[in-house]
Parts: C-alpha cells; sequence; structure tokens
C-alpha cells in the first residue's frame, strides 16, 4: 500500500482523520517533546530567528518552536489543505506562527530567507527528498541550519520472541505509512549532497510499554493493512490488537522506533 503521506493532498477525509490524531498523541508524547527538544537545543539559533519546518503537518513541532529561545517567526508548510487547516486552528493565538500550503520540493520563498530549515518526520515520506533538501538548501541562508529529524522505520517492533504475530503488524504499518523506512540510513549522504555541512547525527531511542497510546494506534493501522491487503481477515486483525491490549494489561506490552536527527549547516 502506498504511504498516504507521500500524496498526502490527494488523502480521503478518513484517512486524514486518522493521521491527524496520530500526529497530535505523537506529538504530546513525553518521550517525543524530549527528543525534538535535545535537537532543538543544538541550533544556534540567532536572536529573531526566521524558522521554516517543512512539511508541519498538524503544526505541533511549528507550535514548540515558536516558543523556543530566540526564535522570532515560524512559518509552516505542508501540501494537505486539511493539515493546514488544522494547524491554523491549533496555533491560533500564536502571534509569530503562520502556516501556508506548499510543497517541500517547491518551496514559495526566496533565497537565503531562513535562518534554519526543519524537517521532522518528513523526509522519509517524501518521494525524491534530495529536491526537499535542495530547496532547504536554497531558502537558508549561508551559515544557517538545516535540522531533520527521523524514524530510522526499520528497527520498528513489536515482537517478545521469535515469530511473534505483532511483528507482522509492525512490518505492515511502516510499509503502509512510510515512503522509504532506510531514508536515515543513506541521510548524512543525501545532505552532503545537498551541500551543508554535517555538524552532528544521533541516535535517538524510542520505547513504549506500560502506556503506549501513540505505538498502540501504529499497531492498530498495521492490522487493518493486513486486512486491507487481503493477508489477514477481520477476525485476525482483531485477534492481534486483542493480543497487544492483553500483554498490555499484563505488563509484557514492547514497542520499539530508533529515531535519529541530523544538524548540519549551509557553508558562509
Amino acid at each position: 500500500m502506498p504511504d498516504p503521506y507521500a500524496n498526502i493532498a490527494e488523502a480521503d477525509s478518513e484517512v486524514l482523520e486518522v493521521l491527524v490524531k496520530a500526529l497530535e498523541l505523537r506529538a504530546s508524547d513525553p518521550q517525543q517533546k524530549a527528543m525534538r527538544e535535545t535537537y532543538f537545543s543544538w541550533i544556534d539559533f540567532p536572536e529573531g530567528a526566521r524558522v521554516l519546518e517543512a512539511g508541519c503537518g498538524t503544526g505541533a513541532v511549528s507550535r514548540s518552536l515558536a516558543g523556543w529561545r530566540n526564535v522570532g517567526e515560524v512559518i509552516g508548510v505542508d501540501p494537505s489543505p486539511v493539515f493546514i487547516e488544522k494547524a491554523r486552528e491549533l496555533g491560533a493565538g500564536i502571534s509569530n506562527l503562520r502556516f501556508e500550503e506548499g510543497d517541500a520540493r517547491s518551496l514559495p520563498f526566496e533565497v537565503g530567507n531562513f535562518d534554519a530549515v526543519i524537517f521532522h518526520t518528513t523526509l522519509c515520506h517524501v518521494p525524491g527528498p534530495e529536491a526537499a533538501l535542495g530547496e532547504a538548501f536554497r531558502v537558508v541562508r549561508p551559515g544557517g541550519y538545516l535540522a531533520v529529524f527521523d524514524g530510522d522505520y526499520a528497527t520498528t517492533t513489536f515482537a517478545v520472541g521469535d515469530h511473534d504475530p505483532l511483528e507482522d503488524c509492525a512490518d505492515a504499518a511502516i510499509s503502509a505509512f512510510v515512503h522509504d523506512r532506510w531514508l536515515v540510513r543513506r541521510l548524512q549522504a543525501l545532505v552532503r549532497s545537498a551541500g551543508f555541512e554535517i555538524d552532528r547525527f544521533d541516535s535517538h531511542g524510542y520505547m513504549q510499554t506500560s502506556a503506549p497510546d501513540y505505538l498502540l494506534t501504529l499497531l492498530d493501522r498495521g492490522a487493518d493493512t493486513l486486512v486491507g491487503l487481503g493477508r489477514f481477515d477481520a477476525g485476525m486483525a482483531e485477534a492481534l490488537k486483542t493480543e497487544a491490549r492483553r500483554r498490555i494489561d499484563a505488563g509484557t506490552f514492547f514497542g520499539f522506533i530508533a529515531f535519529a536527527s541530523l544538524i548540519a549547516r549551509k557553508p558562509g
């Protein structure tokens, strides 16, 4: 199944409703908040920094950036009019934040317009990430920053042993909702090819066990995907969802994804 984020402007309303809820749920997770604040802290934003988030979704990361020290203005761009409408609704009242429809591969901004460009769990969904990184290089000023945070989604797992049936849900979810699960492993080469100089490249482990709110939504989406592919019937999918919840109640649930952040500069 194709990644709906890759053609998000064409996604149907039911899919968009699921994704809006998942994006906001993930953003509110304390571990996710800690990871994004960690890599924000590695960017030396100048006073009054102008920051672009490319592929902003519902605007959760843009809202965090708008309140970050030294940040003067944040613009979030996303190709989905539904995401942009939701981002504007949730960001209402934040004076230094605005949202625009746009594609990261063809940004509607002039050369050197930003002090930093952020891709937060975006590039793995973009067919042709080279074009998006090239646009980031164009619109960031000399000496300005690029920050990329994304999942190394090939590491996604719910398994607690060999041949664990819940692992099928992990594989199906990533196949259906991520365009390139290997993106992080090629990221350094892609960023250098775009012209940036890399400052640092770090890993961030994300694990949920006793209260796996976000990863449970991913597991459920994987089970539903297996039904859509004709690999399982609805009864089997429901059994997988039930087993996941049994493990939560028993204290044996395990879910994990490795994330990575990369901080780079445009030579100045």
